[in-house]
């Protein structure tokens, strides 16, 4: 039962106005009808994802017509070289670092870096195909390939067997890169002279231990590593 505000006099729930002082009689159910819809839907709606598949056919139908495009620009039209190797190459390299990824989520990371390895390995030999370049090819381009794989396997394998600290694959990281250098310098020396030795990395390497030493130090001394976690918010 509902009284007036106003006067107090007992009000039927029909009544919009008091019949006593004339007071408007408030309705909360009536209230809450008459206001206004949100302007915003009330069911959220999401647009679906690509799949990884959808995308790798397109990025695989892209490649396939540049590739396919600058083949015959090559072959009818601008025949002054074989111009349109680098690019056809450049394209089978981008899908085979790209596509086996999308397709195959659960591709072991050895074998993704063997055929990463491969695709680099196979542009480097168009270009020493095209230039006449098999002595560089052999004396250094595979070798430096050859040691970036290697040490990039190794870099993996410490993270996952050994420890996945900042410091530890910091260490890990900057040992590899020294290393990497050395490979590079002596395949440049052995090309060049005939006999693998090392100039430029030397230094190089020498600065890489340094660090690695100081990584080591710090990882070994609990109160040097906590405020070196504290201060790098790591």
């Amino acid at each position: 039962m509902a009284y007036c505000v106003n006067c107090g006099v007992e009000l039927e729930a029909s009544l919009e106005k008091c019949p006593l002082c004339n007071t408007p009689v408030y309705h909360p159910a009536k209230e809450e009808k008459s206001k206004p819809a949100s302007p915003y839907p009330a069911i959220r709606g999401e647009v679906a994802r690509v799949k990884r598949t959808d995308l790798a056919i397109l990025i695989t139908v892209i490649l396939s017509c540049t590739a396919l495009g600058c083949g015959l620009l090559n072959l009818f039209i601008f025949q002054m070289n074989a111009w349109s190797l680098y690019i056809i190459g450049l394209c089978v390299v981008f899908w085979i670092f790209f596509i086996p990824a999308m397709i195959y989520r659960k591709l072991p990371f050895f074998l993704m870096l063997l055929f990463d390895g491969a695709a680099v390995a196979m542009y480097c030999g168009i270009i020493a195909y095209l230039f006449d370049g098999g002595e560089w090819y052999r004396l250094i381009a595979l070798p430096i390939i050859i040691i970036g794989v290697v040490l990039i396997m190794a870099v993996n394998l410490c993270y996952r067997f050994l420890s996945r600290s900042i410091l530890f694959m910091a260490l890990a990281v900057v040992l590899a890169l020294g290393i990497f250098c050395v490979g590079i310098d002596a395949s440049i020396k052995n090309f060049i002279t005939g006999v693998p030795g090392i100039t430029w990395s030397a230094i190089v390497m020498t600065c890489s231990l340094i660090i690695a030493v100081t990584l080591f130090t710090i990882m070994r001394i609990s109160r040097l590593r906590e405020e070196v976690r504290r201060r790098m918010h790591i």
